[in-house]
């Protein structure tokens, strides 16, 4: 008499734990979408410098079409709790054979959907270790939250072919990070085609930012005028590297004639409701004529969007893109 293998409780359980962590997730982030829509701040804790997690939902990296990042992460999160609960809308006494395919498909589905989280959260890990410098507990609970997945959707089941987790793992994970990179390619380059603009050294002045190493021609000067005086807004922060970025290709004379508007809640003579009303989801932004611009922009681009016909030889142009 042979002695039928017992089930291991984590293969019994492996859905519904993921589906429990999937629906922590998309809780998580239904909550960064809502308070990004609405123009919120998101309940959070400030580290020494300062910097907490609304300085990375403010961050460039934080809108991705247009749209807040929670959001895409919601439907991810959404999407792995559907597929994890799949199968239990079918009665396996009845088709063995169609509930085991499934099983199998969900599973390989979870699979993928796992990866491409995990990679994706360690890229935006990167970012926030190096790029924003913030502290930011959402964005640390959602990593883990797909790192658990993934664990799970590997030890969950007997997989017959370890090599196909591999396999999986080395295709998915290989077009998340080559998407991943596409997508965020202005963000990291905003002056595609050039040269990027150097980082901002030393820690920035509180409330304020980074010094102005440059300064202005009179190209710089007349365009900043011109935009000024056809109501040309840039909302910034004054914890955005990419908002010194576009200080420094105006230059410091030029920049006193800009309209800025300060977003950050510390930042000086800061406007928090104008920036809430305007929508705005990234920083720098430029509201120039009814259109918006995400992104550092180069000063003939600016001078293009607001009808500028001044000089147009900025020193900051072809000098300081080395």
């Amino acid at each position: 008499m042979t002695r039928r293998r017992s089930t291991p409780w984590i293969h019994k359980w492996s859905r519904f734990i993921i589906a429990g962590i999937a629906t922590c997730g998309a809780l998580t982030t239904a909550y960064l979408t809502f308070e990004k829509l609405t123009g919120g701040q998101a309940a959070c804790v400030v580290d020494a410098g300062g910097k907490g997690c609304n300085d990375v939902l403010s961050s460039p990296w934080a809108t991705v079409f247009g749209q807040p990042l929670a959001l895409f992460g919601l439907l991810a999160y959404v999407g792995m709790a559907t597929l994890a609960l799949a199968p239990l809308a079918f009665k396996p006494e009845k088709n063995k054979q169609q509930y085991q395919k499934i099983q199998d498909s969900t599973w390989l589905l979870l699979l993928s959907g796992a990866i491409a989280m995990t990679v994706f959260s360690g890229y935006l890990m990167y970012l926030l270790a190096f790029k924003i410098q913030a502290l930011c507990p959402y964005c640390l609970a959602s990593a883990t939250f797909s790192l658990s997945m993934l664990v799970l959707t590997i030890i969950g089941r007997t997989w017959e072919d370890i090599g196909q987790i591999f396999f999986t793992a080395i295709v998915v994970g290989m077009i998340t990070l080559i998407g991943t990179l596409g997508v965020y390619n202005n963000v990291n380059n905003p002056n595609a085609g050039q040269p990027s603009t150097p980082v901002p050294t030393g820690q920035p002045t509180q409330g304020i930012g980074w010094k102005i190493a440059t300064t202005s021609g009179e190209s710089e000067i007349e365009l900043a005028r011109h935009l000024k005086k056809i109501g040309a807004k840039k909302y910034a922060a004054w914890t955005c590297p990419h908002c010194h970025e576009q200080k420094q290709l105006f230059g410091k004379e030029a920049v006193e004639e800009l309209d800025i508007i300060e977003c950050h809640p510390e930042g000086k003579n800061a406007r928090v409701d104008l920036c809430q009303a305007a929508g705005i989801r990234a920083f720098p932004t430029w509201k120039i004529n009814g259109q918006e611009l995400q992104g550092v922009q180069p000063l003939k681009k600016l001078a293009e969007v607001s009808g500028y016909k001044g000089p147009t030889n900025f020193k900051n142009f072809p000098d300081y893109f080395k």
